[in-house]
């Protein structure tokens, strides 16, 4: 359908004797000039990160697995006692 209808623009505007051509150095041109209506960068607020004398944190180190502990091998116990020890209590009845 949309073919259809572009096929048709094109055919009444050709039979009128215009065709629209895009122009592109106008658009060059008006992308050039309308980037001189941008913002002037402002300064970083903190130090600058290209001045090697600026202070900085210190770096320190954290194991993501300090608290770690190995579990193997681990001694079987009955599948019963173990369920046991994790299932919710049921509700005293008032």
């Amino acid at each position: 359908m949309l073919t259809l209808s572009g096929a048709k623009f094109a055919a009444a505007s050709a039979a009128r004797g215009r065709h629209f051509r895009f122009n592109w150095p106008l658009l060059a041109a008006t992308a050039l000039i309308l980037s001189g209506c941008m913002p002037a960068t402002v300064p970083v607020a903190g130090a600058d990160p290209a001045d090697p004398a600026a202070k900085v944190a210190r770096v320190g180190y954290r194991s993501t697995i300090a608290p770690y502990t190995s579990l193997r091998p681990a001694a079987p116990a009955p599948w019963r006692e173990r369920n046991d020890s994790v299932a919710p209590q049921p509700k005293q009845d008032r």
